[in-house]
């Protein structure tokens, strides 16, 4: 058996991956530095996308690894973007959306999450078998890219995209047998929620000091 098979533990009868386990850690603690608006979220989110990645591919859910992968990809522009926002010691500049880059935000997970399912229904049709459910891994795929995306932007509204992509992604995690997955997930709404109000109540305070 090699590492990336290794079980830590076993829960409701199912094995817990060592990966997805350090990997789901990681990401609790990516949002826990969200909240806290650190540029460690960065870094931590890269470790742990890595971690997840290889998780998903030995559980052989394509979509979620796809999406590990972006969000390596993401974890290094939002990095970039942070480091910029709070050059000199500055304070990240976190504001809620314009009408206009809500509209952007919302038009894009809908165009995005039925052209990536169609391709994954297509790549199914021609034997690749890349996803066992196409709708709700394209909607997680599409979702968390443009929450992460809205991230790196710093803009206080990446927390509710989140909230609707956790509402698929529990269920999901659970019947794919990643059971920390799934538990993380639940976390993850709680979490959620706190750090939505908390950047909701700073971006007032900070526009109200620059008004």
């Amino acid at each position: 058996m090699s590492w990336t098979d290794a079980a830590a533990f076993y829960a409701f009868g199912k094995p817990v991956l060592w990966t997805d386990l350090v990997g789901n850690v990681c990401a609790l603690g990516t949002v826990w530095l969200a909240i806290r608006k650190t540029i460690w979220t960065w870094p931590v989110q890269l470790v742990g996308s890595v971690l997840l990645f290889v998780a998903s591919v030995s559980a052989h859910i394509t979509g979620n690894a796809l999406k590990q992968a972006l969000f390596g990809v993401l974890a290094i522009y939002g990095w970039v973007k942070w480091s910029r926002g709070t050059r000199g010691g500055a304070e990240l500049p976190i504001r809620s959306a314009r009408v206009r880059e809500r509209v952007a935000l919302v038009s894009v997970m809908i165009a995005g999450t039925v052209a990536v399912a169609l391709l994954f229904v297509f790549l199914n049709s021609r034997g690749w078998k890349i996803s066992w459910a196409p709708w709700p891994d394209a909607y997680i795929f599409v979702g968390s890219a443009v929450a992460t995306w809205a991230q790196g932007r710093a803009l206080v509204d990446f927390w509710i995209i989140w909230v609707a992509v956790d509402l698929v992604g529990v269920p999901l995690a659970f019947n794919s047998g990643l059971v920390v997955s799934g538990l993380v997930y639940g976390v993850f709404f709680v979490m959620v929620l706190i750090g939505f109000r908390g950047w909701l109540r700073q971006s007032r305070e900070l526009r109200a000091v620059t008004a």
